[in-house]
């Protein structure tokens, strides 16, 4: 009764990913269970090693490696002049796997709006502090074009008012109420190039 219980408890931490429900579940933890030496072993090793070294970056928001400097905020390589904001991690390799875009990232980690969302959570002072520091040019507002999204839009936008960079948001190709994470390559690429620049409010 105790492996089953294990199984169980297994089918429902599963169940709870993205796209993801007990029947498609169910078969992943069978496809685990009959090839546990390939599978289980180096999983459970390999979740092991992010929960222990894998942060957030307290300047930029994407992921790195506790050990580690950041590869996108800190980045000695390559010098840009702009930084893309998004909302998530997803959002970032969304565009990044579509190659429209070259420059740093900005990731919120989630909107204004959001329940229980604080604005000290979402990095806001953080990026202004980057594009003074960076002498950054331009701001791509990368938000979803959701009432959330927009709110954020224009609070970042305000935030930025005494820095000498271009704002600006993805236009042409960017639905109402979509979200950056599930538009195709074509979306984004029409969304990026059409982007417009946000007029500053009259206050």
């Amino acid at each position: 009764m105790q492996n089953i219980n294990e199984i169980e408890e297994l089918i429902k931490l599963i169940a709870k990913l993205p796209g993801l429900g007990p029947k498609s579940a169910k078969r992943i933890v069978l496809k685990l269970i009959n090839n546990r030496d390939e599978l289980v072993k180096p999983m459970a090793n390999t979740l092991a090693q992010v929960y222990k070294n894998v942060i957030r970056c307290q300047s930029c928001g994407t992921l790195k490696s506790n050990s580690l400097g950041c590869n996108n905020c800190e980045n000695t390589n390559e010098k840009y002049n702009k930084i893309c904001v998004v909302e998530d991690i997803a959002d970032q390799w969304s565009i990044e796997n579509s190659n429209i875009y070259k420059g740093y990232f900005h990731i919120l980690g989630g909107t204004i709006s959001s329940p229980g969302q604080r604005k000290e959570d979402l990095l806001i002072n953080s990026l202004v502090e980057r594009v003074f520091r960076d002498n950054i040019e331009e701001v791509i507002l990368a938000t979803s074009a959701t009432v959330e999204g927009q709110t954020t839009a224009y609070y970042i936008q305000d935030s930025l008012k005494k820095t000498k960079a271009k704002v600006t948001r993805l236009a042409q190709g960017l639905p109402v109420g979509g979200e950056i994470e599930n538009l195709d390559d074509g979306t984004l690429y029409s969304a990026f190039k059409n982007r417009a620049r946000i007029k500053a409010s009259s206050d």
